[in-house]
């Protein structure tokens, strides 16, 4: 007798992306075995767990649970059972069952099986882009740029045409680049300078979004080579430059700038006279002044207009007790500029003539019955009156003199001390805020009478601009709150892009406020120290010109600063820096008209450090002691903030500086600029530069950055070198890098394990650097304060 024995079977096979082996079947008819399948190659679990399936008594298998998923360039095949390469030309970034996709716009595979797909050469995919996502590239050059006069103090607009090709992408935005060029016939770049910053851009000179740029502060009858470039959010990950386009011109004579101010010498019932100063920017010979007038309460249009060859004239036919407005223009060659800010000035009322009269009555009946006792007196009277006119000048002499200058000229400022009462100059001088325009945000810092503000101002008619608020303390006394409110009566009168502009006052109601421009970087000093070693030669230049621009605005008015330094020196968002703090600031006097001066009092205290020696040795303060102290002020900048005599006393700096030691050239200094310091450090006033030459010295730098580099024959004049400070009880290298201000760095020496002086002395530059200490200027204080040590080390001796 046979006997026949078979058992079922399930199949191997792969199913899902999974494969399972052949699988005997279970004992009972309804037996169910469950298999653990692998996932085919380049395949992962689905949902983290592995996939299973049964086979059944009748070796058929059923109930899968879960699977496989193919993995990033890969694609199943048709039936499931594996995962297939992305052919050349495809690609597949994420895992699961879609198939692979062709490789987008301007990107290929090189292999199969590719994750994403590679952008051609000059392609690029921003870093906001997906990896699905076509391959673009930098735009084109802009199209048809022009150029125009856009108004009458120097400004030049440029217009063109967006890029032909946008490069595949939607976003475009505009850079300028500007330079000066020898002609217009030599208008290769190559053969043309930078700018400089004196040249300023409306709105930006870099991302522009609109297709139209002005240019403000041009030079006249110069050539200007204007390179308009277009770039996208992959211009950066080029190699090669934006594309641009290029245009050049040649500034004629432009037309005056607006004349500052307006000032008002008399007043009767019926007329008005006025003095005006010059346009800060003339351009040529000033031919002419247009006044114009009208009644406050009639329309513009029926305004009167006066004509004069002087910065004085007297309006005649007005109303009694009337208030009339003032506009005035100036004409050159080429025309009239643009007019200046509407001022209002009043008539005398015929009530306020008639009680001058009544006033004046009894002194003249006085004068015709004691007739005889004044002839008696006359000489005493007409000595006196000349020795007391040398000590003081009468209240009118005083007035007029503000104005009128020894050169025939006028003279713009006006020294608030010599008011009686110092407020009138703030109500000459200074526009009256209304508080409810002026929204404070937070105080940022402390001044001398009280706190400073962040804040925003919106007067009617204007946007709302950010400004900074100095609030005077409660409980000041009387002659307190005169000298604070002194610094609005000074700052008031000044009207320059490098000069810290005045908004208003607040005096109505307390507490009393002055509200100036807010300048978002900060004092100077301070910024540069923040920033170390993080501009270029040409920017550190720049910042230098445009405080030169405004010591030389504010030396025109014979006006002296007597603390210039880079801490009264503050910094816009564009890095423009403009002079302020006037509280040591002083009308120039003296007989000497080449050379006024101001004396100052024996108890003023003065800022030895920046101050020239005929000052700190005689209290003799002139346009020429602003000079020495600039010169400082360029040291700072140059040292980026360093203190100037490092850590010498008051009296060691004045003893050097009056034995004609001078101050050596900061680290990185070209020659040319430090030349240009000791012109300023001249022993004898008369022999410094003024504020003109060294402007005119300045934008030469400025236009041959080649210069900057040059070689300079060495000073003669004996140099001042940082004193070493004596550090023989330094014993660590925690008190070492306090000695030198470096603690920030400590963490860094402790873990390289620099724990002894002897270690910290061998330290060279890439040591430095790889101690993680990135600001070129802290690496090299660091690496030559270790090779002085070494030294002194050597000789038992600790010194930095």
């Amino acid at each position: 007798m046979g006997v026949s024995i078979f058992y079922r079977r399930c199949p191997a096979t792969n199913r899902y992306l999974a494969s399972y082996p052949a699988t005997p079947s279970g004992a009972e008819p309804t037996a169910l075995v469950p298999v653990t399948g692998t996932c085919v190659p380049h395949s992962q679990a689905q949902g983290g767990s592995a996939p299973r399936m049964h086979c059944n008594a009748e070796g058929d298998w059923m109930v899968p649970v879960g699977g496989c998923i193919c993995e990033e360039g890969y694609e199943p095949n048709q039936n499931g059972s594996a995962c297939l390469d992305c052919p050349v030309g495809y690609f597949k970034s994420v895992l699961g069952s879609a198939p692979c996709s062709a490789c987008p716009s301007n990107s290929r595979t090189s292999q199969e099986g590719s994750r994403v797909c590679e952008c051609r050469s000059g392609f690029y995919r921003a870093s906001a882009d997906v990896n699905s996502s076509a391959c673009t590239s930098s735009p084109s050059a802009p199209t048809s740029v022009s150029w125009e006069y856009e108004s009458g103090d120097g400004g030049v607009s440029l217009r063109w045409r967006p890029p032909v090709d946008m490069g595949g992408r939607s976003e475009v935005w505009y850079g300028v680049v500007c330079r000066i060029c020898p002609s217009a016939t030599f208008a290769a770049p190559g053969a043309c300078s930078w700018c400089g910053e004196a040249v300023t851009f409306t709105p930006s000179q870099t991302g522009i979004k609109q297709t139209k740029v002005t240019l403000n502060n041009l030079l006249t009858r110069v050539t200007y080579l204007i390179q308009v470039q277009a770039v996208n959010d992959v211009s950066a990950l080029s190699p090669f430059p934006p594309q641009f386009i290029s245009i050049n011109f040649t500034t004629s004579q432009s037309v005056p700038s607006p004349v500052p101010s307006l000032h008002q010498l008399s007043r009767a019932p019926d007329s008005i006279t006025l003095s005006w100063p010059q346009p800060d920017r003339p351009n040529g010979d000033i031919l002419e002044y247009q006044l114009r007038y009208y009644d406050k309460g009639s329309d513009e249009d029926s305004a009167v207009s006066v004509f004069s060859e002087t910065n004085t004239v007297t309006v005649n036919s007005l109303a009694p007790g009337s208030i009339y407005a003032f506009q005035i223009r100036a004409r050159n060659e080429r025309g009239y500029g643009p007019y200046s800010h509407t001022i209002y000035f009043t008539t005398l009322a015929l009530e306020e003539s008639s009680k001058q009269i009544q006033n004046r009555l009894p002194l003249l009946v006085g004068s015709v019955m004691g007739g005889a006792a004044f002839l008696l007196v006359v000489v005493a009277i007409v000595v006196v009156f000349v020795f007391r006119s040398k000590r003081r000048e009468s209240p009118y002499s005083d007035r007029l003199q503000r104005y009128i200058s020894h050169k025939g000229g006028v003279k713009y400022y006006v020294d608030p001390s010599t008011y009686e009462d110092p407020s009138e100059a703030v109500k000459e001088f200074a526009r009256e805020i209304d508080p409810s325009h002026l929204k404070i945000e937070e105080v940022i810092g402390a001044a001398q009478f009280g706190e400073v503000s962040r804040g925003r101002y919106r007067p009617l008619g204007r946007r709302e601009v950010l400004v900074a608020v100095k609030t005077l303390r409660w409980g000041v006394t009387d002659r307190e709150k005169a000298v604070f409110m002194t610094e609005a009566g000074v700052l008031g009168q000044f009207d320059h892009p490098n000069v810290l502009k005045l908004e208003g006052v607040v005096t109505h109601s307390p507490p009393e406020r002055i509200i100036t421009e807010f300048m978002e970087n900060g004092p100077l000093d301070a910024f540069l120290r923040e920033n170390e070693d993080q501009f270029s030669v040409l920017q550190l230049v720049g910042m230098v010109r445009g405080v030169g621009a405004g010591m030389r605005y504010l030396s025109e008015r014979n006006f002296v600063h007597r603390d210039l330094a880079a801490r009264n020196v503050l910094v816009n968002s564009n890095l423009v820096c403009k002079v302020s703090d006037f509280g040591l600031s002083r009308l120039m006097r003296g007989l000497d008209h080449n050379m006024p001066t101001y004396t100052a009092s024996l108890g003023s205290k003065i800022p030895v450090r920046w101050t020239a020696p005929e000052a700190f040795q005689h209290r003799k303060f002139s346009s020429a002691s602003d000079v020495w102290s600039f010169g400082v002020l360029m040291w700072e900048v140059m040292s980026y903030g360093e203190r100037p005599y490092w850590d010498m006393s008051n009296q060691e700096v004045m003893k050097a500086v009056a034995d004609q030691y001078r101050l050596p050239a900061p680290n990185n200094c070209p020659p040319a600029l430090h030349s240009l310091m000791l012109q300023c450090w001249q022993a004898e006033r008369g022999d410094r530069l003024g504020f003109d030459s060294l402007l005119s010295s300045l934008d030469r730098l400025i236009r041959h950055p080649a210069s900057l580099k040059a070689e300079h024959p060495r000073s003669t004049q004996p140099l001042l070198s940082p004193t070493p400070t004596d550090l023989s009880s330094v014993a660590t290298v925690s008190e070492w890098l306090t000695a030198l201000r470096m603690d920030r760095y400590k963490d860094q020496f402790e873990r390289a394990h620099l724990d002894t002086l002897d270690r910290v002395s061998r330290l060279t530059m890439e040591d430095v650097q790889n101690l993680g200490v990135n600001l070129l200027g802290h690496q090299r204080k660091i690496t030559n304060a270790a090779q002085q040590l070494r030294t002194h080390l050597t000789q038992g001796q600790v010194e930095v």
